[in-house]
């Protein structure tokens, strides 16, 4: 997807993501899953990430619990994002969705609709909103998961 993509377009993904998130649920096997609770003190953001990872690939990521817009769309595309994938590539987005919003050099190709969150740094009370999902993922494959 690339950057020149409109403010209205970029809108309407995030809205998409909100009202309709593809990965927002509680897993039916729990057990089988790693998961991690993320809150925020300025903002309503408290979710749980679950990511079961076989083998060092992650076979399913989802979330539940409630959240601001731009949390919400951020973690659902995320988890989208990192199914299917090895644990190193997971990070890989991770880390190329995190340099975008710190406005440091990223890889847009990793990205995919996560770039619609390229304006983030404007509004410097949002970034802890658009990156508690990717810290939330981070912070399960690295093995700081709720035990």
């Amino acid at each position: 997807m690339p950057i020149s993509i409109n403010p209205q377009m970029m809108r309407e993904i995030i809205m998409d993501h909100y009202n309709n998130p593809l990965n927002k649920k509680v897993p039916e096997n729990i057990s089988e899953y790693k998961k991690i609770r993320m809150d925020s003190d300025s903002c309503i953001d408290d979710i749980t990430i679950y990511l079961k990872i076989v083998n060092d690939k992650i076979v399913d990521a989802c979330f539940d619990g409630i959240a601001c817009t731009i949390s919400t769309a951020s973690t659902d595309i995320l988890c989208e994002l990192v199914k299917d994938k090895s644990t190193k590539d997971a990070l890989y987005i991770v880390e190329q969705y995190k340099n975008m919003i710190y406005e440091k050099e990223f890889d847009e190709s990793a990205l995919d609709e996560l770039i619609v969150f390229i304006n983030t740094h404007k509004q410097a009370a949002r970034i802890k909103c658009a990156t508690l999902g990717s810290t939330g993922i981070e912070s399960i494959i690295d093995g700081k998961d709720d035990k």
